[in-house]
């Protein structure tokens, strides 16, 4: 949450020439609700089956980029796919760049708490290692612009790194 995947996910695609999708937009176009209204409504397990059905639905697609919500590792069916449909880039920031990147952002329902600190530290000590588990690349953002990470994964990704 707020590691830059749907920007950098962008550039990336634009680098490579290739169509880009975004699991949280594709959840929202479908069901016409923000992610924060399912989230009131449908709760967080509700939330994260659209997120599965998005995940599937992209990975029928292919030579594409694909942005997906902070926690779709969570579940084991969404790390199954994220491993067998294509490249996976784990893309890492520190606490400190999370907390400024999402700090306005009310549009991310898993902040909304007294300690937004806090919660960035105790979902990164969930998510970390299911990232590390699934990733076939890690790369740290923050000393980079987006643009630079996207240029990094691009060559990764290619072979010509």
């Amino acid at each position: 949450m707020g590691a830059g995947k749907s920007t950098i996910g962008r550039l990336l695609a634009a680098e490579l020439h290739l169509p880009f999708s975004d699991t949280d937009k594709l959840i929202e176009e479908k069901t016409g609700a923000d992610i924060p209204w399912i989230f009131d409504v449908e709760g967080e397990d509700g939330f994260r089956k659209r997120e599965l059905t998005a995940l599937q639905d992209l990975g029928e697609q292919q030579n594409q980029v694909v942005a997906t919500g902070g926690g779709i590792v969570l579940h084991e069916d969404n790390r199954r796919c994220l491993i067998n449909t294509g490249i996976v880039v784990y893309l890492l920031a520190s606490v400190e760049q999370l907390l400024q990147r999402t700090s306005k952002d009310k549009k991310r329902p898993l902040l909304q708490v007294d300690n937004p600190e806090e919660k960035i530290r105790e979902l990164l000590a969930e998510r970390d290692p299911l990232y590390r588990d699934v990733a076939d690349h890690v790369i740290e953002t923050g000393a980079l612009s987006p643009k630079s990470v996207a240029e990094k994964i691009a060559e990764l990704c290619t072979g010509k790194a």
